[in-house]
């Protein structure tokens, strides 16, 4: 007698993930600490942050609150920023100028109401933290974009911010440590990227 297939989501739901699912399904009870992103149906999966990178992304979320507050704005840590069922990201920092207003919404915040997302690269992710996640933003007409790298070793970190222009991101400020980064929109946001080490 046949022995009879054990149902596996990441297995059975591959390339057929929604947000539905996922409400359902995860996390997964073998991997709890995971972030679960989802790319058209396919789930992206990637382990914790470096400890660098979580410490780094308070310091941001203290820095950038007050501003940000004055003027209208939603400081965020990570959400699942979605573009539709079967497409969504968890930005590192997520700056939103609406503020959900269901439970719905609130597991699964509508791209729309975001201003700027915001990415710590990692090792495990450099080409969709470089490439996949400001593409999908700037595709889902999130106004702006901003990437940190740090290199914990050389106690380095370099900021950059990018502004939507004609359905593509373009550069608009950058800075490394010991500059300043000073911008004016989404809101003014001023601070030496080396602010951000412990």
């Amino acid at each position: 007698m046949a022995m009879p297939m054990r149902f596996d989501p990441l297995v059975d739901f591959d390339g057929l993930w929604t947000t539905q699912l996922a409400d359902r399904y995860l996390p997964l009870p073998e991997l709890p600490h995971a972030r679960y992103e989802c790319i058209d149906g396919r789930l992206v999966m990637t382990p914790a942050e470096a400890g660098t990178n979580s410490y780094a992304e308070g310091e941001l979320i203290h820095l950038l609150k007050p501003a940000a507050k004055a003027a209208g704005f939603y400081v965020y840590g990570q959400v699942n920023l979605t573009f539709n069922p079967q497409r969504w990201i968890q930005p590192d920092v997520t700056v939103l100028h609406t503020v959900p207003a269901t439970d719905d919404e609130d597991r699964w915040i509508p791209a729309d109401y975001c201003s700027m997302a915001v990415e710590f690269v990692s090792p495990g992710s450099r080409r969709q933290d470089f490439v996949d996640k400001p593409r999908r933003c700037a595709e889902g007409g999130v106004p702006h974009f901003m990437r940190v790298e740090i290199s914990r070793r050389l106690r380095h970190v370099a900021v950059e911010l990018f502004s939507l222009a004609g359905g593509a991101y373009v550069s608009t400020a950058q800075a490394v440590s010991g500059e300043l980064l000073k911008v004016d929109l989404p809101f003014p946001i001023e601070f030496d990227p080396a602010d951000l080490l412990p």
